[in-house]
């Protein structure tokens, strides 16, 4: 009988694979039919994306329920902070994901009716030529917050395992040796008492190009667009394999990495936040408020990877 179980379940095993690999074959015939300045988005990418990339859920949240939540959690988040300041802690938030992700939604939300002088946001353009020769964390080491202080990074240190590898900015040698160092620079950080949160937003093919065609579109959103931004859906499987390869190296105890399934973008905001209060030891927390994590779409590193990981 226990030779039976394990015949039945490698065959589901085989059957999530091929379903995953089927899935993965019509995402990418999708692009075929993608075309970026069209006003019209195909049909088959508008019906796609929000069920694209493993996302479990066949409808978007009802945002009455979400106007409903979110305040309760910022309420939280005062507390929070109000308990950084008292204690003089130091926290750093990473928000990374493809583009299109929601990062910037989210960051909003979170820091929405937080007081600025204390939970700030860093958001660092293109290295000067100064900085390309400095060592590669050090533009970041002067934003890292002090006593009683939130820094939130809207990218970071990890655009060297990333962005610049696949766009041809760093080559293999470095982002190999980033993938070393990150969790050396990391701990190094905890040791020293800064608590580091590090979210990683995973957006399914389908749901990348359907976002990109809305700001495309869209005159007040299309400055969210840059250059890099209209090359990445060409090179998906590039950023598949950086990104794994990414949350398998730089995940760690002192800096665990989470992925949130982001497709609905208000259910990203609210798990966000959510993860943030889970995580951090605050005075006064309320568990009735905070309420328990969507274990369908807020990941371990390692049950997102030995899940399928990033679509390829």
């Amino acid at each position: 009988m226990k030779g039976f179980g394990a015949r039945k379940d490698g065959a589901e095993d085989m059957n999530a694979k091929q379903k995953k690999a089927r899935e993965r074959q019509i995402a990418a015939s999708c692009v075929t039919s993608f075309d970026l300045d069209d006003p019209c988005l195909p049909d088959d990418i508008a019906e796609r994306a929000l069920g694209s990339g493993d996302f479990p859920y066949d409808e978007k949240l009802k945002r009455g329920s979400y106007e409903d939540e979110l305040p309760k959690l910022q309420i939280e988040l005062l507390k929070l902070l109000d308990w950084v300041k008292d204690e003089g802690e130091r926290i750093v938030i990473v928000f990374e994901g493809r583009d299109a992700a929601g990062k910037g939604g989210a960051i909003a939300r979170l820091t929405q009716h937080l007081n600025p002088r204390f939970a700030r946001i860093a958001a660092l353009g293109k290295p000067s030529p100064e900085q390309e020769g400095q060592w590669y964390f050090q533009r970041y080491v002067p934003h890292l917050p002090t006593r009683g202080e939130i820094t939130i990074f809207d990218r970071s240190w990890y655009n060297r395992a990333v962005v610049e590898p696949v766009f041809g900015f760093a080559n293999p040698a470095q982002a190999q040796s980033f993938l070393a160092e990150a969790p050396r620079f990391e701990a190094m950080l905890a040791r020293d008492g800064v608590r580091l949160v590090k979210f990683f937003l995973s957006i399914g093919r389908e749901m990348q190009m359907k976002r990109l065609h809305d700001r495309h579109h869209d005159p007040l959103r299309r400055w969210k667009l840059s250059e890099l931004d209209y090359k990445a859906i060409d090179k998906w499987n590039e950023f598949s394999a950086a990104i794994e390869a990414m949350l398998a190296h730089t995940d760690s105890a002192p800096a665990p990495w989470t992925v949130i399934r982001a497709n609905d973008k208000l259910r990203t905001r609210l798990e966000t936040i959510r993860h943030v209060l889970d995580v951090i030891p605050y005075a006064g927390k309320d568990m009735g408020v905070i309420g328990e994590k969507d274990q369908k779409i807020v990941l371990s590193a390692a049950s997102f990877l030995g899940s399928g990981g990033e679509q390829e």
